[in-house]
């Protein structure tokens, strides 16, 4: 969870062309009809050496091209072999298991051998380049958005606190009142399909909703001082069950790397070491499944919320140099969000804001910009509810905004920022009968996930944001 209040590398391909044969042509060498001199004879020596060569060039170039070909010939039965979904052999329907690592920027993969973390992607299919979260690229908007399919605005989650401007209500991360939560999540999903569902933390998922009531024995309560191995063995102790009764979806949650993320940033040992406990994590999960011989027909998700940006103290913006008051302000950063009274006009304290961080007289001025919410760039998907306060301001990576200078000069980690930064991307991971092993995808919203889980397990979605075909460039069809 959050522990404040509150692009993509280049593959470079090398394309030189180095020619397999070279012959240099000089026109001004000429035969006499008369007998060979002595450069003739050397010339004619030349000129056969080279013939030989180039056929034995044209040989070995011949026999590595069928060799070449035979190959690809075998590579493509490989592939013919797993164009479709591999069958189950244990269980008598689809599973799957949805794993949260909040916090784990694209990358952190990289960071320390993970071998259990790179089983999966070498065996199963991952995003190339990483998951992109949903603005803002926060832990609950985000977690929602994941199980719901929904952005931010129309699943009702749009910050981890924030107001309701019609009542004065306030919601925060310990908020399970489901006037807040909108949207049809997964565990809800599948439950009104007649199937079971379990949730070992999750945010939303403590939200009695109408075809969900978080059974007890199914959906445990957050509480983040359970031990990470109690949480993976409880989830394994389902496959105990009889085969009818282990619930068809489940998901489990860890705080790390995130807690570490924001104390210390993203590069350093603390976040590596995270990681490692992590690819334990996993590691369990896939030993305890494999112990009951359901590895290979469980599909497993391993995602993250966000990503994570190193910030410092020096790159503060204050709103004291802009004369906003404190009151008026619901969230300070890296989204920063306004709310004034009635009485003032949002475009004109927008345009005041937007002149005085332009002016060069507020310091970092020129990395906050200010908008209205209906003005904001229309990929954020951040406009279409009430809930969200007229004026947000956007930071460039790294920046902050405080009320006042406080002089902490303190280092650490944040997210938040524009989804489009690649700081902010997490992984997309996953692994089982219906995802070839070994590929790459491209990068995608994480508002697609809720239609591959219901394609999966057969169900019916509810209506959502993400695209009905998306499924199909992910997963392997059925034979």
């Amino acid at each position: 969870m959050e522990s404040d209040p509150l692009h993509s590398p280049a593959h470079h391909h090398p394309n030189s062309k180095t020619a397999l044969l070279s012959f240099h042509t000089d026109s001004s060498i000429t035969t006499s009809a008369a007998k060979p001199t002595f450069q003739n004879k050397v010339l004619l020596i030349s000129l056969l050496s080279t013939t030989f060569t180039a056929v034995i060039a044209a040989v070995s170039f011949a026999f590595l091209f069928l060799s070449a070909t035979s190959a690809a010939a075998g590579e493509s039965k490989t592939i013919k072999i797993t164009t479709t979904a591999r069958s189950l052999t244990k269980l008598t329907h689809p599973i799957v298991i949805l794993i949260s690592s909040d916090g784990f920027r694209f990358g952190y993969q990289f960071k320390a051998p993970t071998p259990n973390i790179h089983r999966l992607i070498n065996n199963g299919t991952s995003a190339e380049l990483g998951l992109i979260p949903v603005f803002p690229t926060l832990t609950f908007p985000n977690h929602y958005s994941i199980v719901t399919g929904l952005y931010p605005p129309h699943h009702g989650i749009i910050n981890n606190y924030f107001v309701d401007p019609i009542t004065g209500d306030k919601f925060s991360m310990a908020s399970h009142e489901p006037k807040w939560w909108l949207g049809e999540p997964l565990w809800e999903t599948v439950a009104k399909h007649g199937k079971k569902a379990a949730t070992y933390f999750w945010p939303g998922s403590e939200v009695i909703k109408p075809d969900w009531d978080c059974p007890s024995n199914y959906c445990i309560h957050y509480n983040g001082s359970i031990p990470f191995e109690e949480r993976v063995d409880t989830v394994i102790s389902y496959f105990d069950l009889p085969i009818n009764e282990i619930p068809v979806f489940m998901t489990l949650y860890f705080e790390d790397p995130d807690h570490q993320g924001h104390q210390v940033g993203p590069d350093d040992p603390e976040i590596t070491q995270a990681v490692i406990n992590i690819d334990k994590m996993i590691g369990r999960l896939i030993k305890g499944l494999e112990k009951r011989g359901v590895f290979e027909d469980v599909n497993i998700f391993m995602v993250g919320d966000h990503g994570m940006v190193g910030t410092c103290d020096k790159k503060l913006i204050f709103l004291d140099d802009l004369e906003i008051p404190s009151n008026w302000v619901q969230s300070y950063t890296p989204l920063l969000a306004i709310s004034p009274p009635p009485e003032f006009s949002p475009a004109e304290i927008v345009a005041k804001m937007n002149s005085g961080l332009q002016s060069g007289k507020v310091v970092n001025g020129k990395h906050l910009k200010v908008y209205l919410k209906e003005d904001l760039p229309k990929r954020l998907h951040y406009s279409d509810s009430y809930r969200i306060p007229p004026i947000i301001g956007l930071l460039d990576e790294g920046y902050k905004v405080e009320q006042k200078d406080s002089n902490k000069n303190e280092c650490g980690g944040a997210h938040g920022y524009d989804n489009e930064y690649f700081s902010m991307r997490t992984i997309f991971i996953a692994h089982g009968p219906q995802f070839a092993k070994g590929r790459k995808v491209p990068s995608f919203e994480n508002v697609q996930i809720y239609n591959l889980v219901t394609s999966i397990l057969d169900v019916e979605g509810a209506p959502n944001n993400g695209s009905v075909s998306f499924p199909n460039s992910v997963l392997l069809p059925h034979a």
